[in-house]
Formats: structure tokens, sequence, C-alpha cells
């Protein structure tokens, strides 16, 4: 006999009932305890956890701003993809294709296509909404886009180019693309490929210092043509080298900053890129691999409290190694080997051809495993790690649509082995498009999210490092001292924990002791506690009034 679902939907605004909470037309403000674990070591050598509680207090504003988003990179694959999508999802244009009509959709955005667990309903079922509902967020279809590339090919002809949308697709979204046109975006042969430079006909000139202001204005004079309150940057350009880091060049702002006016080779277009936004108030996001948060950028961004988040966005291969991981050693199984493949035709494979980007990705994705294989010293001796290969070809052919090959070979029961071997297609642009969408709706909503500890006077933001959006990025950037975690589960968790906190909700815990305890009495007591209790209302709409 088949079992009634145990989780329900509902796209109904929310409303959070709680003497915690409190909604105003400009803001909600929720009173929160942060519940933590200290370990310390006593005398012995034994370990002493203690609990600890932190009270807090988040604020978040409820209007929704006009975002504008600039993205470096605009007339490549990532680009034309996302604009074009947009486009699509706006006008809602279908195309036909032999297996029949196709609608425009979001799929593949956490922020737009995927829901959390709310609450239990007095069934005792799961009430799942959908994330853009727990608390006001920008929509893709609201934004205004453009952006720079190095080639200044119409996104129509660049759309062409890419070859990743449907041809019927393309042909409908071709007259409103063809508009569009990529300001001249920072070139500089050292850092990438030098096979990209066919594609170099649409560039700034000058010196670095000439580089910035130029990119400057171009923020200043689109967020005032355009009409948006603010505008979020994203690289979505060429990965390039790895620049050098040393004092006197880039360690600190104030270094950075000379080596800028000096016109020092190595500060790459990327944190060119990232001086120019950060100067201007942009929060900006790093979606390729190298090390374009210099010590000196990040220092910046802190000064001037805004928020950077990097690096690489995390589609594919890396996704898949940074959940199978987790789960094998967290079953207690050891991966004693991982060998990955890649084989890609697009624009980025053909500049990864080259050793010294190659080198930047190889990085990126080698760094996912690292705090798995760290939290279990029962497997792994101290400093032991699994053998790690990365391996990536440029194939023409295969265009977008990325083949990504992995084994995994892990030590089980008794001296055994087990060897699972994967094969993921991974159409590159049509997964990485969302993850620029969530990056900047979430990077927006921080923006209007401010925090306060007890005891504190006033409110004030996190860190400038973003370290919220690691579940979209292949090598997280952190705070100096602060953990990086690769763990899929725990990056994505900390995202609607965030969320729920800010509305007075409680951490997920996933512990349903309403549904272990025996008797129904146990049950009903629990589920009708004290407590938060979620019910139809609106903290995502205006009319909510308190």
């Amino acid at each position: 006999m088949a079992s009634a679902s145990s989780t329900t939907y509902s796209d109904a605004p929310i409303k959070v009932v709680s003497p915690l909470v409190t909604y105003t037309d400009d803001v909600v403000e929720a009173k929160y305890s942060y519940e933590t674990t200290s370990v310390t070591v006593d005398e012995k050598g034994g370990l002493v956890a203690q609990p600890v509680t932190t009270g807090f207090t988040f604020r978040t504003q409820r209007k929704v701003p006009k975002v504008g988003v600039m993205i470096a990179g605009l007339g490549g694959n990532n680009g034309t993809t996302l604009t074009a999508s947009i486009l699509a999802n706006k006008t809602g244009t279908c195309w036909m294709t032999k297996e029949g009509k196709k609608t425009p959709n979001y799929f593949g955005s956490v922020t737009q296509a995927s829901t959390v667990r709310l609450g239990s309903d007095a069934a005792g079922k799961d009430v799942y909404v959908p994330m853009s509902r727990v608390l006001p967020m920008v929509h893709p279809n609201e934004w205004v886009v453009t952006g720079w590339d190095i080639s200044g090919a119409n996104l129509a002809d660049a759309m062409a180019r890419a070859a990743v949308l449907p041809y019927d697709l393309q042909r409908q979204l071709a007259p409103a693309m063809k508009a569009m046109v990529p300001l001249p975006g920072i070139y500089d042969p050292d850092f990438i490929a030098a096979n990209q430079e066919d594609r170099a006909d649409n560039v700034i000139p000058g010196t670095k210092a000439e580089q910035v202001a130029a990119v400057r204005k171009h923020i200043a004079d689109f967020k005032a043509s355009s009409g948006v309150d603010k505008v979020v940057v994203v690289w979505s350009a060429n990965t390039e080298r790895f620049s050098d880091v040393r004092e006197g060049l880039n360690t600190t702002a104030a270094e950075l900053l000379a080596s800028i006016e000096k016109g020092e080779a190595e500060v790459s277009p990327s944190t060119l890129m990232a001086v120019a936004a950060i100067q201007e108030g942009c929060t900006y996001i790093n979606g390729s691999p190298q090390n374009t948060f210099v010590p000196g950028v990040i220092e910046m961004a802190a000064e001037a409290g805004v928020y950077i988040g990097g690096d690489d966005f995390k589609s594919g291969q890396t996704k898949m190694k940074s959940v199978l991981v987790d789960f094998l050693v967290g079953a207690g199984i050891k991966p004693a080997s991982i060998v990955s493949y890649n084989h890609l035709g697009n624009n980025d494979g053909k500049n990864l051809s080259a050793p010294k980007q190659f080198r930047s990705k190889e990085i990126s994705k080698s760094n996912v495993v690292d705090d798995m294989v760290a939290s279990n010293g029962i497997l792994y001796a101290p400093g032991e790690v699994p053998d790690h290969c990365v391996v990536i070809k440029y194939v023409p052919y295969v265009g977008d649509s990325k083949r990504a090959m992995d084994e995994y070979t892990s030590e089980i029961f008794m001296g055994g082995s087990n060897t699972i071997v994967m094969h993921n297609t991974c159409e590159d642009s049509l997964l990485a498009a969302p993850l620029i969408i969530d990056l900047v709706v979430l990077g927006e909503l921080t923006e209007r999210m401010t925090i306060k500890q007890d005891g504190e006077e006033s409110f004030h933001g996190f860190h400038a490092v973003l370290s919220l959006l690691s579940y979209l990025l292949k090598a997280p950037l952190v705070p100096t001292g602060a953990p990086v975690i690769n763990a899929l589960f725990k990056q994505r968790e900390a995202i609607t924990n965030v969320l729920r906190a800010a509305v007075g909700l409680p951490p997920e815990n996933h512990m349903l002791l309403e549904h272990r305890m025996p008797g129904v009495g146990a049950l009903s007591a629990m589920a009708g506690g004290a407590g938060p209790v979620a019910a139809a209302g609106g903290a995502a709409a205006e009319e909510v009034k308190e």
C-alpha cells in the first residue's frame, strides 16, 4: 500500500508570528539566539564541550531596489546565455525543438527554483516554500543587464557564436539581442591565453589607472542612464593566470593603488575591475578561478564596506565531487584516489588549453575535498590526503557540452576497495548562468541585511568577504582565519538558516522529535507548543504591517 506524502508545498506569502519578530513598512527585524558549541582541552587532554548562546538582532530592508547587473565577459557563453534567458523569461518566449514546445524557466537557480522547509502543518506534514519567499528578493526579470567584453560583437552574433541555446529561441531573441553591444573590456595578453588575441577588438586603451577610471565611468554612466538603484558586477570573462602576491605590490590597499598608478605588470584585468567596482560601491563577484582578490583588494573592500565574493562558478563536476566525497567520508568510507577528467570545446576550454590558465583552474578544482578529509581522523592520518588528479582537455567539436568523467576509489571494510565511476555531460553555460542569478540575488539581499550582537550599539553588515555565497563557488573565499567549507549541503544549509534567522525562525536540525516520541499526545504537544508559528500572511508582501 502506497503511503501518503509527508510533505506539502505552498507559494503563499509568509508571516512569522513571534514576539521576537517585528514587521514595518520598511524592515523586518528579528531577535535571534545563535547556539554553538565551544570545545576546549582540559589539563588531562580531554575535550570539554560547552553550549554557548549568543544573541543577535537581524534587520532587513523589505523594499527590493531596481538592480543593474554588469558582466565582464558579457559576449561570452555565460553572458549571452544569461542575458538571452532573462529576455526569454521576461517576454514568455517559447520555442520548438524536435521534442516539442519548450517554455522558459529558471531551473538550476537555488533562489528561483528551489524550496526550503518552513515547518510542519497541523497534520505533521513538512511545509515547503520557495526560497525566494522567505525574504524579499530581486527577481531576474527585473534586472537591467549590460557589461564589458574584449570582443565587440553584438549579443545576437555572440549568442550564435556561443551555440548554447536552441536555434529557434535564438532566432526569436536575435532582434533584441542585436541592439545590445558590450562596452570595451580590459585586455592584457599576459594574463590569458595567446589564442584569445583574435577576439580582442574591443578594448579599453591607456594605462592601468586610466582603465580603472574608464570602468568606473562605465558603471556611473550606466547607473545614471538606466535608473537603477544599485549595480552588482560579475566577472564571467576568461580565466587568468595567477598574479604574484608580494610586499610592495598588492598586500595592502595602499600598495595596490600605488601599483596601479605605476602601471605594475602584475596587476590583472580582473583585479582592476574589482578595484573599480569597489570604488563605485558595487558588490563584485569573481566567477573565475584566478586570485583576483589579492590582499589589497580584500582590505579595500573591508574599508569601503563593499561585498566581494569568489572564486569560480561551481556548476558541474566539482559540485558532484563536493556531494560524493562528503557522503563517502560521512559514511566511514575512505576515498583514496580521485581522478577527474574533463574535455570541452567552448572558449573557456580554448583559454584553459594554455598551461598557466589551466593551473588556475586546477587549483580551484583540487581543493574541494580538503575540509571533508580533514574532518575524519579515523580514516586519515595527520597530513594524509587522497591522490587527486584533475585533467582538462580542449576538444572543439563538443562545444559547450562539457564531458566530465570521474573515478573514486575508496578503501572499505576489512581491506576491501570500492570504485565509483561517473560520466557527467555538463551543459556548461546552462549550468553556470543560474549560478550568476543566485550570486546576484543573494549578494544584493545581503546588502539590505544588517546585524548586531547583543551589547553592540549599532547595526552593521556582514564581513566584506561574503562567504555565504560558498555554495555557488568552487574555491570559496572566506575571511582570514575563517574555516573553508566545501561540503555542499553544509553550504546550502548556511544560506537557508541565515534566511530563517533573519525572520526569527530556528535553524533546521532535522531531528523530528515530534515524530519519534511514543503516543499521539507527545506529537500534538510538541506540534502545538510554544514558539514561533508560521502562518499565512506576508513577510514578502508589502501589505503586512505590524
